[in-house]
């Protein structure tokens, strides 16, 4: 019979090594990223799409983002909807006004430290002047 320790031991080992497997598995791969980092976390991905543009704008995914016509899901990596094409220039708009009229050397989208957001204009209304 395998005493305590040595089950503890096996247990511990075993752990370690599926936590290690999880750390350093290699993060997803977004597609058309133009703006934001290729290597963004999901979790990174998710809070700027979420806490950032949807609730800065009062919009869901579907207002930029076009539907897969077979799932009838957004087809996130599409460039379809111009609603899309305007998301980015605004990035690239707040990022300038950040960096220039707020000297923030580089100025990262959803990042805390931005002066300027999509919020500061719109709102929570998808056309600035709305509410």
């Amino acid at each position: 019979m395998y005493s305590k320790k040595i089950i503890l031991a096996a247990v511990g080992i075993t752990a370690t090594i599926t936590v290690c497997a999880i750390a350093s598995a290699p993060p997803p791969e977004f597609k058309n990223l133009k703006l934001l980092p290729k290597s963004i976390s999901s979790k990174e991905l998710s809070k700027i799409m979420v806490d950032d543009f949807a609730d800065g704008l009062g919009v869901s995914c579907g207002f930029c983002h076009a539907e897969n016509k077979d799932t009838h899901k957004p087809d996130y990596a599409s460039d379809e909807k111009p609603e899309k094409k305007i998301a980015r220039e605004m990035m690239r708009m707040t990022g300038k006004i950040n960096k220039r009229f707020f000297k923030i050397d580089h100025p990262a989208i959803g990042s805390a430290t931005l002066a300027v957001t999509c919020s500061t204009c719109h709102k929570g209304s998808p056309f600035p002047g709305d509410k």
